[in-house]
């Protein structure tokens, strides 16, 4: 049996994509995330074989979640689903460690396709995703295509959270309570952030989360 787990912050997107995996009888969703942050805990608790994540979630992204996944559960194997299919969110979803990429315009015709390769070890990626990623891999010589402003790479997990967190609205406050963490930690995060992003308003971070896909506009 395939063990699959959904994480989208939609019910009925993910009630769509069960009806459509289900359909093989030896196919299973074992669970439902609707954030990226249950989606790492349910991963680890329900060691799935196929993690489907959507790139777009609150709380914690899929590219994190996929990150943080792939670290806990290094036997689950994720499938990214984006609208985008800019070099750069390819890249970093590549780089995050997730075994495909499917467009969400793509998913109907393509999602049990997509879980039938990653489900025996090779990569999966809609025809317009691979065609983004030959492009990249002809230009490695050029520079990354990363969005303007230091480096998010700078940044430690941790902070990632943080960041999204506060470019959501999320006060210091509610930050710490969220991550289980104190107060006085989540704004030393917070000043870091600033720091290595030089950034230096709320509004600075806010675009710097927009720009790099970790929020939507």
């Amino acid at each position: 049996m395939l063990r699959i787990l959904l994480a989208d912050d939609h019910h009925v997107i993910r009630r769509g994509l069960r009806s459509l995996l289900e359909e093989k009888p030896e196919w299973k969703v074992c669970g439902e995330a609707s954030n990226g942050r249950e989606a790492v805990e349910m991963a680890a608790t329900l060691m799935p074989h196929i993690a489907v994540v959507d790139l777009s979630m609150p709380e914690l992204n899929g590219l994190e979640a996929t990150r943080q996944i792939v670290k806990r559960v290094p036997d689950t194997a994720v499938l990214i689903y984006t609208m985008d299919e800019s070099e750069k969110v390819v890249h970093e979803v590549l780089s995050a460690g997730a075994k495909g990429i499917v467009l969400k315009t793509d998913l109907d015709s393509s999602l049990v396709q997509a879980v039938e390769t990653v489900a025996q070890g090779k990569p999966f990626f809609t025809s317009r995703v691979a065609e983004t990623v030959l492009k990249r891999y002809l230009a490695q010589g050029a520079a990354k295509d990363k969005a303007e402003g230091p480096n998010y790479d700078a940044l430690t997990p941790r902070e990632r959270e943080v960041l999204q967190l506060l470019a959501e609205g999320k006060s210091n406050k509610e930050v710490a309570s969220i991550l289980g963490i104190s107060t006085r930690t989540a704004h030393t995060h917070h000043a870091e952030i600033m720091l290595k992003l030089q950034l230096k308003s709320l509004s600075d971070l806010v675009r710097y989360a927009m720009r790099n896909g970790l929020i939507l506009p």
